[in-house]
C-alpha cells in the first residue's frame, strides 16, 4: 500500500475528482527531466516548512461548452520564502470556472540565492499551458497571470520583463509587492529574492513601476487601505506608471482588510472585490 501511494505521489501527471464543491483538477510537474535553473534543493524532498517545493501546476478546466478560451495562471504569495497556495490559489478555482475561465495554480520554487529560479518556473508554466491550449480549449492569446503579495511581484515582473512568447495577456495583482525600492518595498521579499544588499541597478531592474511601457498588459490591482505589510503605495505607483504609458488599468483600494486576504471569507469586502474583478474581466475580450 505504501509503495502504491509513493508511485501516485511521484507521478509526473495526476488527476483527481472530488466533491461538487471542489472542482476536478490535474497536477503536472514542470521539470520531469530536471530544471535549467537551480536553488540547491533539487536533491531534497519537498518540505513546506523549509520552503522547498517541487514545481508543479494544478489545472482546473471549465466545462468545454462553457469555456471562453481564457486562462489565468495564479502565483500565490509568501515573501519568496513559502507559498500560500490555498486562499491565494486553489480556493479561487470555482470563481474562475463559473466564468468559463481555466484556472492554473503554480507552485514555484523559492530563490534561495538564485533570483532566476521562480521566473523560470513561471515561464515554463506558461509554455506548458500554451502547448496544451488546444486540448484544454484555451486561446494562447488569452492567458493572463495573477499574483498575490510576493506572487504579485513575480506576476508583475513577468508582465513587464518577458518577451512576447510568454508575456501574459492581462495581470491581476492582489496587494502586490511591486517595488524593490528599500523605502517602501516589503523588506522580506526583497531580501529573499535579491539578497541583503543588492546593487542599485538590480533593485531598479526588479522595481516594476520602473519597467512599465506601452506593451505592458492591462492590470487589475487591489489593496486594503490599512495594509501595513505591503504598503498600498506599491499599487498606486504601479497604477500611475501604467496610466502614464497608456495601459488600461483598474485600481481598487478597500477601506480595511489588512494584508493577505485572498479568497478568505473574513475579508469584509470580499463580495465587492469579486464583483469588481468579475466586471473587469467582462470588460474586455
Amino acid at each position: 500500500m505504501r509503495y502504491l501511494l509513493f508511485c501516485i505521489m511521484m507521478s509526473t501527471l495526476t488527476f483527481k475528482t472530488v466533491s461538487a464543491q471542489t472542482p476536478a483538477y490535474t497536477d503536472i510537474y514542470l521539470w520531469p527531466n530536471g530544471a535549467p535553473t537551480s536553488n540547491g534543493t533539487e536533491s531534497q524532498p519537498e518540505d513546506e516548512k523549509k520552503g522547498i517545493y517541487k514545481p508543479q501546476i494544478r489545472v482546473y478546466l471549465p466545462e468545454a461548452a462553457k469555456s471562453t478560451g481564457r486562462a489565468v495562471i495564479a502565483l500565490p504569495g509568501g515573501g519568496y520564502s513559502h507559498l500560500a497556495y490555498n486562499h491565494e490559489g486553489y480556493d479561487f478555482a470555482p470563481f474562475f470556472l463559473e466564468q468559463g475561465i481555466a484556472f492554473i495554480v503554480l507552485k514555484y520554487r523559492m530563490p534561495f540565492g538564485n533570483k532566476e529560479v521562480p521566473f523560470s518556473d513561471v515561464a515554463e508554466a506558461i509554455r506548458i499551458t500554451k502547448s496544451n491550449a488546444g486540448k484544454w480549449h484555451i486561446n494562447e492569446n488569452k492567458i493572463g497571470i495573477m499574483g498575490s503579495s510576493a506572487g504579485g511581484h513575480l506576476a508583475a515582473t513577468v508582465a513587464t520583463k518577458s518577451d512576447a512568447a510568454i508575456k501574459p495577456a492581462f495581470q491581476i495583482l492582489l496587494y502586490p509587492v511591486i517595488t524593490m525600492d528599500s523605502t517602501y518595498t516589503h523588506k522580506g521579499s526583497r531580501k529573499n529574492l535579491l539578497g541583503a544588499n543588492p546593487p542599485e541597478a538590480v533593485s531598479i531592474a526588479y522595481s516594476n513601476e520602473k519597467q512599465v511601457n506601452a506593451a505592458t498588459p492591462r492590470a487589475f490591482i487591489a489593496f486594503s487601505d490599512d495594509d501595513k505589510v505591503v504598503l498600498p503605495t506599491n499599487g498606486t505607483n504601479y497604477y500611475n506608471a501604467l496610466h502614464k504609458a497608456g495601459v488600461a488599468a483598474s485600481l481598487h483600494i478597500y477601506p480595511s482588510g489588512g494584508h493577505g486576504w485572498g479568497f478568505r471569507d473574513a475579508f469584509k469586502y470580499k463580495e465587492a472585490f469579486l464583483k469588481n474583478l468579475k466586471d473587469w474581466l467582462a470588460g474586455f475580450e
